[in-house]
C-alpha cells in the first residue's frame, strides 16, 4: 500500500527462534514486513520470571524481544534464558561494553548500543568485532535523554543548530536534531571503518512531532533499516496516541522497518497495539479477528459496550483466521458498515440479527447474542480452513429496515392501519 524506503537488510535470530528480517530493498533484497518488538519489564537475572514473560510476549505476537543487561548477573542468566525461549532476543547494553561482549558469548541474537553512553572507540570496536564473529547485528539507538550535550551547550547550538531550518521543529529542537545527526554520523563511521554493515538505527524522542522530523532526516542520510519508537511515551491511555501520531505518519511515508510502541504498562499491550497498527495500515497480513463496532449514541438499544468487549475476548481465544466481524448497535450505520464483514450482528429492541456473508442465520434475544455469534464465527472459520468458504467472498448490499420495524425504536408507536410494519432486513445479492 505504501512504498517503502529501500534499505540494507539485517537478520535477527537463528533456526531455533526463526529468522526475522528487518528492512530490505537494496542489494537485491526484498523488503521484509515491518516487525514488532517489545521489551521485558522484569529483571533479566530472575530467569524463571524472565522466561515466562518472554514466552508470554512471543505468544502475543512479538517478533523480537529485548532484555536489559545492566549487570554481570544479567548476562550470566542469558544462556539459560535463550535455552528456554524461541523468539529472537536482543541484549540492551548501556554504560559498560563488557555486558555486550558477555551477551554475545551467551548467544544473544542482537546487541543494542547507545552512542550517548558507550563512546570509547576501542570499546565499540571490541563489540563490533565480537558481533561480526558471531554473525549478529547491532542497533545503534540514540535517545533524546542520553544524547543532549551537557558541556558548552551554547557552542554546540551555534555549531549545529544553524544547519537546520527553524520551521516545524523550532530553535531548541534544531539544536537537538543537529546533535543527534552529528552523534550518529560520528558513531556510524566507526562501523563503516570496521566494514560492519549489519546495523539498524533508532533516534527516539518523547516528542511525537520531533520524532517524525528526526527519523525523516535520518532516513535521508543513512541506508540502514530504522527502528521506530517514541521513548518515554507514558501510560497506555496517552502513550498510544503519542506513539501512533508519530509512527503512523512515518510508516505511511515509507519510513520505518521495525517498531516498538513503549508504554509504562504491561508490554503485552505494546505488542497488541504494534500489531494492530501494522494491520490497520496494511503493512502486515492480519492474524485473528478484525473486529469493527459502531460508535455509540442515543439510538443504542443493547449494552453495546459490554457486548463488544465480550465479543473481543471470546473471539481472541477461539478464532485464528482473519475473519472480519462487525458488531453494530442500531440500523443507521450498521448496514453500511457491516457490508464488508464476514460475520455481522446488529441489534435493536434487545435483540440481535446475525449474518454470515450476507446470509441471515439468526435472530436472537440480547442475552444469546454473544454465544450465537461465537458459534457462527467458529462454524465459518471451520469452513474457511476446510476450503469450503473464502474470506470476503460475497458482495452483498444490506438494505436497512424501517426504523419503526423489527429492530426499530418506534414499534410501539405504529398507528394501526397507517404504517406497514417492517419484517426484517432485505438482502440484495449482487
Amino acid at each position: 500500500m505504501f512504498e517503502r524506503r529501500p534499505t540494507r537488510q539485517i537478520r535477527v535470530g537463528n533456526d531455533k527462534t526463526g529468522v526475522v528480517l528487518i528492512g530490505g530493498g537494496l542489494e537485491g533484497t526484498t523488503p521484509a514486513p515491518v516487525s514488532v518488538q517489545t521489551m521485558t519489564a522484569g529483571y533479566t537475572y530472575e530467569i524463571d520470571k524472565c522466561v515466562t514473560e518472554i514466552n508470554r510476549l512471543a505468544a502475543a505476537g512479538a517478533d523480537v524481544v529485548r532484555v536489559a543487561v545492566p549487570e554481570r548477573k544479567d548476562t550470566e542468566a542469558l544462556a539459560e534464558i535463550l535455552n528456554q525461549t524461541s523468539v529472537p532476543i536482543v541484549a540492551d547494553v548501556h554504560f559498560h561494553f563488557k555486558r555486550a561482549l558477555e551477551a554475545v558469548e551467551a548467544g544473544v541474537h542482537k546487541i543494542r548500543l547507545n552512542p550517548g553512553n558507550i563512546q570509547d572507540r576501542d570499546q565499540v570496536n571490541a563489540v563490533i568485532d565480537a558481533c561480526k564473529d558471531a554473525g549478529i547485528p547491532i542497533r545503534v539507538g540514540v535517545n533524546e535523554g542520553s544524547i543532549i550535550e551537557r558541556k558548552d551547550k551554547e557552542q554546540r547550538k551555534q555549531e549545529l543548530g544553524k544547519f537546520f531550518e527553524k520551521g516545524n521543529i523550532g530553535g531548541k529542537n534544531a539544536m537537538l536534531l543537529g546533535l543527534i545527526i552529528a552523534k550518529l554520523e560520528e558513531y556510524m563511521d566507526i562501523f563503516y571503518e570496521r566494514d560492519f554493515r549489519d546495523v539498524a538505527i533508532s533516534c527516539k524522542s518523547m516528542d511525537a512531532a520531533f520524532t517524525v522530523a528526526a527519523y525523516k532526516e535520518v532516513s535521508k542520510r543513512f541506508d540502514e533499516p530504522l527502528h521506530l519508537g517514541v521513548t518515554h511515551a507514558g501510560p497506555k491511555e496517552t502513550g498510544a496516541i503519542r506513539s501512533i501520531a508519530a509512527l503512523a505518519g512515518l510508516l505511511t511515508q515509507g519510513v520505518g522497518d521495525t517498531v516498538r510502541i513503549s508504554y509504562a504498562n504491561d508490554p503485552v499491550y505494546e505488542v497488541e497495539d504494534g500489531l494492530e497498527l501494522m494491520y490497520s495500515l496494511g503493512l502486515r497480513e492480519r492474524e485473528g479477528v478484525e473486529l469493527i463496532a459502531c460508535p455509540t449514541c442515543g439510538r443504542i438499544q443493547v449494552d453495546l459496550f459490554t457486548l463488544v468487549q465480550e465479543v473481543r475476548q471470546k473471539l481472541a481465544d477461539a478464532i485464528t483466521a482473519p475473519i472480519k466481524v462487525a458488531v453494530m448497535g442500531c440500523v443507521v450505520n450498521g448496514p453500511g458498515e457491516a457490508e464488508g464483514a464476514d460475520v455481522a450482528v446488529f441489534a435493536g429492541n434487545k435483540r440481535g440479527i446475525i449474518y454470515v456473508q450476507g446470509e441471515r442465520v439468526a435472530n436472537v434475544p440480547e442475552h444469546e447474542i454473544l454465544d450465537r455469534l461465537l458459534e457462527e464465527c467458529t462454524i465459518f472459520q471451520r469452513k474457511v480452513l476446510a476450503g469450503e468458504a473464502k474470506l470476503g467472498e460475497k458482495v452483498v448490499e444490506i438494505v436497512p429496515p424501517d426504523p419503526i420495524g423489527e429492530l426499530g425504536s418506534g414499534i410501539d408507536k405504529i398507528a394501526s392501519g397507517n404504517v406497514e410494519k417492517a419484517t426484517g432486513l432485505t438482502i440484495n445479492k449482487t
